[in-house]
C-alpha cells in the first residue's frame, strides 16, 4: 500500500515531531510521503477553506482512496484502522491519501471527495501532532496486517 499525507501548514525541519513523522514513514513498506501546503491566513474563513481544499486535492494520485481527517469523522481503534487499510487493498486500490486541513477544518470540496471522514479522537490536536499520530497508526496498521508483534493486544 502506498500512503500520501497532504497537510496544510509546514512542520519545522529537524524538530522532534518532524523527525518522528519521518521515522514512522520510513518504516512503512511501499511508498509513504507527506506533502505540505500553505495558504495566506488573512483571507475570510470560507475562502481560506476553499483555497486550502484546492491545495489538498490538486496533487492526489489517480485511483486513490481518500481519507479526510475531521473532528466529526468516524473514530476507530488501531485494529479497525488496519481493517480499513485491508478493505481498501481488497478493493484493488493500492493508494490511500490522508488529508489534514487547516485550523478551521476542511472545505466542502474535501468532504465531498473523501471516501471516509476519520477522527483521531475527541481531543483537539495541533496539526503537527496529528501528522505524528497518523504516521504511527499507518505503521501500526501495516504491522497488524503483517502479523508483526509491534501491536500488542
Amino acid at each position: 500500500m502506498n500512503f500520501f499525507i497532504h497537510a496544510i501548514g509546514f512542520m519545522k525541519k529537524n524538530q522532534p515531531e518532524e523527525i518522528l513523522v519521518r521515522d514512522y514513514l520510513s518504516k512503512i513498506k511501499g511508498r509513504a510521503e507527506i506533502r505540505e501546503y500553505e495558504e495566506r491566513k488573512n483571507l475570510p474563513i470560507p475562502l481560506l477553506k476553499k483555497n486550502e481544499a484546492t491545495l489538498l486535492l490538486k496533487d492526489l494520485p489517480e485511483k486513490v482512496f481518500v481519507v479526510a481527517l475531521d473532528e466529526h469523522g468516524k473514530q476507530m481503534d488501531s485494529v479497525e484502522f488496519a481493517d480499513l487499510v485491508q478493505k481498501v487493498q481488497n478493493m484493488g486500490i493500492s493508494k490511500m491519501a490522508f488529508l489534514i486541513g487547516g485550523a478551521f477544518g476542511h472545505g466542502e470540496e474535501v468532504k465531498k471527495r473523501a471516501d471516509i471522514l476519520l477522527s483521531l479522537g475527541k481531543m483537539t490536536l495541533p496539526h503537527f501532532l496529528a501528522r505524528a499520530v497518523l504516521s504511527e497508526q499507518l505503521y501500526r496498521a501495516q504491522t497488524i496486517l503483517d502479523g508483526h508483534p509491534y501491536h500488542k493486544e
